[in-house]
């Protein structure tokens, strides 16, 4: 079974849970990985061990923009706000 999601790595992120998220493309979930591998060994009672293959493959990288791309001028904001206020 061959399963696809998208890994985002933040090693700045404020929290531990943040710097490393594997998330399904289309429904944005994190991934129950105990539920796939209970689907694949089937719904029969029982302990099982087993042998889990991870192969990982980059299909394509996505840039992070820099954090001054991001940045915004709260004062120019509220000019703006204020100007359509008054109009």
């Amino acid at each position: 079974m061959i399963k696809h999601y998208i890994l985002s790595l933040n090693p700045t992120a404020k929290h531990d849970w943040d710097q490393c998220i594997l998330r399904d493309p289309l429904t944005a979930k994190r991934p129950d990985l105990a539920k796939l591998v209970t689907e694949a060994v089937g719904a029969d009672t029982g302990s099982y061990l087993v042998s889990v293959n991870i192969e990982v493959k980059i299909l394509e990288q996505a840039a992070v923009p820099h954090a001054e791309q991001l940045s915004l001028n709260v004062t120019d904001v509220n000019e703006k706000a204020q100007i359509r206020e008054a109009a």
